[in-house]
């Protein structure tokens, strides 16, 4: 027996559900813990990354592993965790990927949602923060300001998106200096959000809903995109992997969806650290043949 609709054909129930990953992938801590003994290969292999304060407080950091190469492209990764969680040592399992095709690889960390005073808001001007330090300091590792591209996972996808979709030449910065951008396995609309359990964590209102769902401002979106996702995803994280690529797409920008066959959530991103990877092969694709 169901209960009442509470969005689309969902009862609260199943749209609960359909936004708790573990009962769609039963093996996510198992995975986590992969991510994080890659991470630490990563640096046995590649080094310690650079570590730089980006802002004034202890969670805004980030690290950059270098490339040879100087004034040579520069990739972003956002990580997830449910808005609450997640660190950038444990999302280093990427950079392997980019180093060795010579782009510099940068992880964020930022605070999380329990621990910023304004919730997402917060959350986004601290990464904002970060895309403009990175801008302005690129010259500190050997990076290009003019190739700077952006990915995310999960939560992670999400603020990418947001990012994707601010209007830089507000803040002063070109409108187009984020030159591409991947996410996969993301939330881009925050209705269903607020609707959804997740709410008892992130406090949404009108504004902030409209702020922060990227599908509603892709006037701002300057940059080709790649969206995707894979079929053991939840039936929400689908939902929003087809609905937002094809806003993109109406609203007349350049737009790659991704369907991973067989992955789960915690899956799609471990593609991101082969070059042969679904993930990496499309992300060094994307930097490949964009213009400078």
């Amino acid at each position: 027996m169901t209960g009442p609709k509470v969005f689309l054909d969902y009862d609260q129930a199943a749209l609960d559900a359909a936004y708790e990953q573990t009962v769609y992938a039963a093996n996510r801590d198992q995975l986590l813990a992969r991510y994080a003994s890659a991470s630490e290969l990563t640096r046995r292999h590649l080094g310690p990354p650079q570590r730089f304060a980006y802002g004034p407080s202890e969670k805004e950091r980030l690290d950059v592993f270098r490339a040879a190469e100087e004034n040579a492209p520069v990739e972003i990764f956002v990580h997830g965790g449910a808005w609450r969680g997640g660190l950038a040592g444990s999302y280093a399992f990427p950079a392997e990927t980019f180093v060795g095709a010579g782009i510099h690889f940068a992880v964020l960390d930022f605070v999380w949602i329990q621990d910023a005073p304004d919730g997402i808001a917060t959350m986004v001007e601290q990464l904002r923060r970060a895309l403009e330090w990175l801008y302005r300091n690129a010259v500190r590792f050997g990076g290009d300001p003019n190739r700077f591209y952006l990915s995310g996972h999960s939560s992670g996808a999400h603020l990418a998106a947001v990012l994707l979709t601010t209007d830089w030449e507000e803040l002063g910065f070109p409108v187009d200096f984020i030159k591409g951008g991947l996410c996969a396995s993301g939330v881009y609309d925050l209705k269903p959000i607020r609707l959804s359990a997740r709410s008892s964590y992130v406090k949404l209102d009108d504004t902030t809903e409209h702020a922060f769902s990227p599908q509603r401002h892709l006037a701002n979106l300057h940059a080709p995109l790649i969206v995707a996702s894979g079929t053991l995803e939840t039936p929400e994280f689908i939902r929003h992997a087809r609905d937002f690529p094809a806003a993109v797409a109406a609203a007349g920008k350049p737009v790659e969806t991704l369907i991973l066959d067989g992955y789960n959530h915690f899956e799609v991103i471990e593609t991101l650290a082969n070059p042969y990877g679904i993930l990496g092969r499309a992300a060094l694709h994307q930097i490949a043949t964009t213009a400078r």
